[in-house]
């Protein structure tokens, strides 16, 4: 039974250590009733806690918008774009599921439309994975200090 219980609380821990970390560039292209729009989502991620902006290009127009109400759970996530587009301000609702180095989303714009988009990560905008912490008195041995010995 003990083993049983070390077994589910594993189980939990490394579910929530593999939880997606989208923080970095994020590419979308997609076509809607107004035209082809092309996003760039730049995503900071700490925790659940998600913030960043949209630089959006539609037409000839080029925005950039703070995004909010940010939040991944797991491998959902979901965020609001504020964008002032002609004159109005449209609040656009984002659901999405991260599925390795693409997010599906699901776009809700006002009570106007609902779109299907997929941004795809930009090569080299992800953050470094930070290094495993180790122990005060541990000292690495590289290959190199065996052949010296």
């Amino acid at each position: 039974m003990k083993s049983l219980w070390t077994f589910l609380f594993l189980t939990v821990v490394s579910v929530s250590v593999t939880a997606a970390n989208i923080s970095g560039k994020w590419n979308a292209e997609f076509n809607t009733e107004i035209g082809v729009q092309k996003y760039v989502f730049t995503f900071v991620q700490d925790g659940e806690k998600l913030v960043g902006k949209a630089n959006s290009e539609i037409g000839e127009t080029k925005n950039e918008t703070e995004l909010i109400e940010g939040k991944v759970s797991g491998d959902m996530v979901s965020f609001v774009e504020l964008l002032t587009f002609q004159g109005n301000e449209l609040r656009i609702g984002y659901e999405g599921k991260v599925e390795g180095n693409e997010i599906n989303f699901t776009r809700r714009v006002g009570d106007f439309a609902t779109e299907k988009l997929i941004a795809k990560l930009e090569p080299g905008s992800a953050p470094a994975q930070a290094p495993a912490r180790r122990g005060g008195g541990e000292r690495r041995v590289w290959w190199s200090d065996c052949v010296r010995a």
